[in-house]
Order: C-alpha cells, then structure tokens, then sequence
C-alpha cells in the first residue's frame, strides 16, 4: 500500500544546505514548505516556484501558526543563523511568551535552541535532523583525502579534541586550531570561516595548523550539527594549515565529492574521527 509522504517543513537559514533539501524534496516527491528567515537566507534559493514565507527571528510564533495551516507534520532547522538586529529580535506575542518562559537558558545556543525545539513538538510537529532524511551528508569515519596526517598532525588532532571537548561542554564553539601543540584559536560567535582567517595570522613557521571540528557533547544531533564545505577548505589553504579531522558520524560535509577534490588538489588532509578513539 503507497502511502503519502509527511509534509516537511524547512526553517532555512544561509548557506547551501535549504537548498539541498529542497532539491532532496523535489526529487523524492516529498510535500514541503519553507520558513525563510529575512537577513540569513539566500533570496537566489527561496525562489517564487517554491513554497515559503519570509520572517524575521522575532515572529517565530506567528511562524508556528503557518506551520499547523500548512499541515506540516515534521520541521528541520537548516542553515547559518547571524546575530540579530534589534529589529529582527522585536517579538510577536508568541515569541515574547517564549523567551520569557525560557529566562537565563537563552544566555546558550544550545539552551535556546533545544527550548525552541520544545515550542515546536508541544504543537504536534516532529522536530528532525538533516542526517535523518539526507544520511550521505554526514561525515565518515577514516581518511578521506590521498594526503595523510604525520605525526604532529595526529598530535595537534589529539590537542584539540582534548580543546575542542572541554569548550564545547561549555556551549562556546564547536572549531579549534592546533599548530605545533599551540591552540592558535578557538570558535566564539564568529564562525569556523572567520576562525581559519583569524589563525592564518597567528600561525608559527614550519608545519601549519590543524583544524579540529566537534559535535559538543550536549548538542542535539537535530540542530546546528558541525559542517564543512569548499569555502572551509579554501579558507585553510588561503590560511596556510595542513588539514581538518572532523566528528565522524556526527558532522556534515556539503558536497562531499568537491570538497575532497579540492582537498587533495591543495594537499590537505581531511580525516573523519571518533573523538573516543586515539585518532593515530
């Protein structure tokens, strides 16, 4: 017996990966509707043949609402959130309601986000992760790339999941940059792109730096999962590091095909880790 498949909804931020779910939408023949969030997502993808509408961050409640009128059954939250403008922020009465209830858990990603994910399922939508509908784009475990780490790399990659652990349990950043045992940076509010740019100024002579990207230990795997993508490997080459180790099973990698050509044409190394595993 075929059986209709649930209506996704997509609360897109930047990047590619709205449209990749999209097209994955399309091809499977899977109903959808777009929650486009203004300033974040990219007006070249929401295009007028696809189902959407635009809101600010403040008007989630009324977003809610469009949600149960289209009868969506599921929700994936996809894409780069920036920080928001005052005027972004200013609430419907739903959103105020909400952080008003939420209080000192918003001072975290990870504390607001997992309360929005509430917000969500208590009106009967099922909050999902990318990996559960597209599971190619997460990250597999082993070397990726024809270049190996050496032996300091493996160290460096040791230094930052020690790092990249004790930061992420924190709620800070998911990145860290390891040069020579030296931690040349860590990920703030700033992004892994800005990080690699920032360390490329830091880094010391001989064997460049190792960027180390981890899912935090509390992180819900349906939000805000680590990812890379072409411009991460642009960034570390233009940076002049040598490689990424990334969380296995736990991470997403956009394009994944583009992204380790382009690592082997620069040199790099691209290895997928499991942080409990000694990564040598």
């Amino acid at each position: 017996m075929n059986t209709q498949p649930t209506k996704l909804g997509i609360i897109a931020g930047g990047g590619i990966l709205p449209r990749l779910l999209i097209e994955h939408c399309r091809q499977t023949q899977r109903p959808y509707f777009v929650l486009a969030i203004e300033n974040n997502a990219d007006k070249n993808i929401i295009t007028a043949d696809i189902p959407h509408q635009w809101i600010r961050i403040g008007q989630a409640g009324s977003g809610f609402k469009t949600m149960a009128k289209e009868n969506v059954s599921e929700v994936i939250m996809i894409g780069t959130i920036h920080r928001p403008t005052l005027s972004d922020l200013v609430p419907d009465l739903r959103t105020a309601a909400f952080f008003a209830r939420i209080g000192l858990k918003s001072l975290g990603d990870d504390g607001i986000l997992r309360a929005l994910i509430k917000e969500i399922e208590d009106e009967n939508i099922r909050v999902v992760g990318i990996h559960e509908v597209m599971p190619n784009l997460l990250v597999k475990q082993g070397l990726l790339t024809k270049q190996k780490p050496d032996k300091q790399a493996l160290a460096d990659i040791k230094r930052g999941i020690e790092v990249g652990f004790a930061l992420g349990k924190l709620d800070v950043g998911q990145s860290v940059i390891v040069q020579q045992g030296l931690v040349l940076g860590v990920e703030g509010i700033e992004g892994t792109d800005e990080l690699i740019k920032r360390c490329g100024t830091y880094k010391r002579n001989g064997a460049g730096g190792v960027l180390v990207k981890l899912r935090k230990p509390q992180q819900d795997m349906r939000i805000d999962l680590p990812t890379i993508g072409t411009q991460t490997i642009e960034n570390l080459y233009q940076s002049g590091m040598r490689g990424l180790a990334i969380h296995a099973g736990n991470a997403l990698i956009v394009n994944e095909q583009e992204v380790i050509s382009l690592a082997n044409k620069y040199g790099l190394f691209i290895q997928g880790i499991n942080p409990a595993e000694d990564p040598s």
